[in-house]
């Protein structure tokens, strides 16, 4: 049994959840958030509060139910609260730059990374670093993870991309004799 399922989702103010069979369309002040999930889970709207109840019992649903919870409530936390995670572009020469919806990245290579920003984020650069925002933690998330990856930090002279409160282990370089 799952807990964080077993519990219900709280609706705020000025929020509004409609479930239109398999789909949970979240409308709140700071955008609109659409899903669809299997139908192993039933979904329903009572009250302020979404309620998570299984089909039958089987591992799946077990598996999935607090799943989908979370989703859910993520969709919920997003239209109210914008998600951010914020990187570092730190080394001596490597930069970001910022123009429309591309991103360029100079990380040490002959050539400049350019990455496409998706339109649901928002990406801003301010002295070396990337402050990604968005309503959907999932495109925010997987955004960052993707522009980390480009240029991971090295464990000599912490150079690369890394999230802001990441720490970065650092090794011991040659000793001179």
């Amino acid at each position: 049994m799952s807990r964080i399922g077993k519990k219900g989702i709280e609706i705020p103010d000025k929020t509004e959840v409609t479930v239109t069979g398999n789909t949970v369309k979240v409308k709140g002040p700071l955008g609109e958030l659409s899903r669809e999930f299997k139908p192993i889970i039933k979904i329903e709207v009572v009250g302020n509060q979404v309620n998570l109840t299984p089909v039958k019992e089987n591992l799946e649903t077990k598996a999935m139910w607090g799943t989908y919870a979370s989703l859910i409530k993520n969709m919920v936390e997003g239209v109210n609260k914008l998600y951010e995670r914020k990187l570092v572009v730190e080394g001596i020469g490597y930069k970001a730059d910022i123009k429309g919806s591309e991103l360029t990245l100079n990380v040490g290579f002959s050539h400049q990374v350019k990455v496409q920003i998706p339109a649901n984020l928002k990406v801003v650069h301010e002295k070396g670093v990337l402050t990604i925002t968005g309503t959907d933690k999932e495109a925010v998330g997987r955004f960052a993870a993707e522009t980390r990856s480009i240029k991971k930090p090295e464990p000599y002279k912490g150079k690369g991309i890394h999230y802001s409160d990441e720490v970065v282990r650092r090794k011991e370089g040659k000793k001179a004799a």
